[in-house]
């Protein structure tokens, strides 16, 4: 049995491991060789494996499906943006891959050496080194196989990286396609509004122009229109107006004074044509044959006979063919005439002692001047109000002469006295509204109105102009609301 000294041993150690050769590189302390252990079926084990680590597949795969995730929502300069970061990304993955696949060429390298190494030390030992020295060498054959298939992982992952490296590549380039259309657009966009805004400044400047151009023209014709206002107001002095009222004041005295002595001229001549009606000449009318006057029977002979002991009725005629309608009521010596007797001639009907005496207007009754124009003005208004005196109530005199009001509207009439209401009724075919037909020299001033069934009222006014006003402005409305407005029995006149 040999013995065995320990330089022997050492010497026999340093001769049986050959150097490494000088162009192998190791990995460095942070990339250096796991601590491997041998488990069943000779398969290597890391012994410091980490679960928490992630594979660069499965980096890559959740980094592509995170940014497609946010292609829909990102900008298009956005996307962009995140494609080429993805891209960079891939290009770095890809040297990282290369450099992994040079350190694998060197892991071979070594452990080829080292097997190399093993093999040449378990010729020259024996026993129980010989022992480890032949699972020296299954342990690198074990490391080899495995290392074997990472390459093929890696080889994968690289074809998986290049594969997402081209995608990128390409959807960065559509990327910048989309930001060079949309830039473009934009620009046609803008370049479209600073038209549209020149097209607009332009327009502008334009209509300040017209504008005062035709603010001058404008002024001038105003200037021109002043100028002939003042020359108007130069011609007519008020001195002058006044002039011309007080002349026209003294046409319109001699006109009626004239009026009034054809008419004397006329009741002359009428009575001498009649000279052999004996009748005829005992009573004449006396007054004005116009709106807002009144007539009066007048005896004009020493054997004319009381009119107290006489039979009275007045008559409208009408212009064309003579026709002849009664005038209900009216039955008394003085009557004043009213709208509905414009454009007629009256005639009063004189019995005494079973004979009959006719005494007719020279013409037709005259309207008032001025009367229409006024009534127009009021029409426009949807309330017109007149001061009036109540002197008469359901047929009995009234001693209070205190003021009361009566409205015309569209719709009604009412009198009021202050805050109280006496009357107010919508216009019906029940009501009734005339002149008085009868009276003393008042009776132009007064009409008469039934505003119910039952309640009636004699209204004085304070002018001839005013009654006939309000007769014309009610029936006026009346007509509005399709009803007729009249006297006793003069609607049935009207209406035949």
């Amino acid at each position: 049995m040999t013995r065995m000294s320990r330089t022997f041993g050492d010497t026999m150690q340093k001769e049986a491991v050959p150097a490494v050769s000088a162009n192998v590189i190791f990995a460095s302390t942070s990339s250096r060789f796991p601590s491997y252990r041998i488990g069943s079926n000779n398969q290597i084990i890391d012994a410091k494996e980490n679960p928490k680590v992630l594979s660069m597949k499965e980096v890559v795969a959740r980094e592509t499906a995170l940014l497609l995730e946010q292609q829909q929502r990102l900008s298009v300069r956005d996307l962009a943006s995140k494609f080429e970061k993805g891209l960079a990304a891939a290009t770095k993955l890809s040297e990282e891959a290369k450099l992994r696949e040079a350190a694998s060429l060197e892991k071979h390298v070594l452990l080829k050496k080292l097997r190399d190494a093993l093999e040449s030390l378990k010729g020259r030992v024996a026993g129980r080194n010989k022992d480890d020295v032949v699972e020296a060498i299954s342990m690198v054959e074990a490391l080899a196989v495995q290392l074997t298939q990472r390459e093929g992982e890696l080889i994968q992952e690289k074809a998986e990286v290049k594969k997402l490296a081209n995608f990128l590549k390409q959807a960065s380039q559509d990327a910048k396609k989309l930001v060079d259309e949309e830039r473009a657009f934009a620009r046609a966009e803008i370049e479209n509004a600073r038209a549209a805004v020149q097209r607009v400044e332009e327009a502008l400047q334009e209509h300040e122009k017209m504008s005062r151009a035709t603010g001058k023209q404008d002024l001038e014709e105003l200037m021109k229109e002043v100028q002939e206002a003042r020359r108007i107001i130069m011609l007519h002095q008020p001195s002058k107006v006044m002039d011309m009222e007080h002349e026209l004041r003294a046409l319109r005295i001699q006109l009626a004074e004239k009026s009034k002595r054809s008419l004397l001229l006329q009741k002359e001549l009428a009575r001498s044509k009649g000279v052999k009606d004996n009748l005829s000449n005992l009573f004449e009318l006396d007054g004005a044959e116009t709106l807002g006057s009144y007539l009066k029977i007048k005896p004009c002979s020493d054997i004319a006979p009381e009119l107290s002991k006489c039979s009275i009725q007045w008559y409208r005629v009408s212009s064309e063919g003579g026709k002849k309608e009664l005038i209900s009521g009216a039955c008394k010596s003085v009557y004043a005439p009213e709208p509905f007797d414009v454009g007629r001639s009256l005639q009063a009907e004189i019995i005494y002692d079973g004979q009959l005496i006719k005494l007719t207007t020279t013409g037709a009754i005259d309207p008032a001047a001025g009367l229409g124009n006024y009534v127009e003005a009021l029409v426009r208004k949807h309330d017109v109000e007149f001061n009036v005196i109540v002197t008469q109530m359901n047929g009995v005199d009234q001693p209070s002469e205190s003021i009361h009001v009566l409205h015309v509207g569209k719709m009604r009439m009412k009198l009021r006295k202050g805050k109280t209401a006496i009357a107010k009724e919508y216009y019906s075919s029940a009501m009734q509204l005339c002149g008085v037909r009868g009276g003393g020299n008042a009776a132009a001033q007064a009409l008469f109105w039934l505003a119910k069934k039952g309640f009636s009222v004699v209204l004085a006014f304070e002018s001839e102009r005013d009654r006939n006003a309000a007769i014309m402005l009610a029936r006026r409305f009346a007509f509005d609301c399709n009803i007729m407005l009249a006297g006793p029995d003069d609607r049935t006149s009207l209406e035949t």
